[in-house]
């Protein structure tokens, strides 16, 4: 598997088996399965970096999925799920998640999420209490 993770960028993954409840009637790894992995490790990789006191003061919601199947996984298959977030700017982040079977891409999704205040719901700026944390720690 290649790394296309920016250098500066902190990426998490996640490795597992296609499972049957994935496939749909042509016996691979449905569309839409594809998507729940997109937002379940975006999820995950939030939740491994943010602290309790910054997710009661925010949460993201999505504003757009952008979904390059490349290729298609089948029953028993090991998938590697990986993300990292791009730019960050005003209330927006772009968070890159890529999906292997092995060496072979097998989807490159690009979604697009908004913050939001727990408090107001509203669009809240990106601030360096969350841009910090996107950042590996080099001490």
């Amino acid at each position: 598997m290649i790394n296309p993770v920016p250098e500066n960028t902190v990426s998490y993954q996640d490795t597992f088996k296609v499972e049957e409840n994935a496939l749909d009637a042509l016996n691979h790894v449905n569309n839409v399965v594809y998507l729940q992995w997109v937002n379940d490790i975006s999820e995950k990789h939030w939740n491994l970096l943010a602290g309790q006191e910054i997710k009661e003061k925010y949460f993201w919601v999505v504003l757009r999925h952008e979904l390059d199947y490349k290729n298609q996984a089948f029953l028993g298959d090991e998938i590697t799920v990986l993300t990292w977030v791009g730019e960050s700017s005003g209330v927006k982040s772009i968070r890159n998640v890529h999906v292997y079977k092995g060496e072979t891409i097998l989807l490159k999704a690009r979604s697009t999420w908004c913050l939001l205040e727990v408090k107001t719901l509203r669009p809240t700026r990106i601030k360096e209490d969350i841009l910090s944390l996107l950042k590996p720690d080099l001490s």
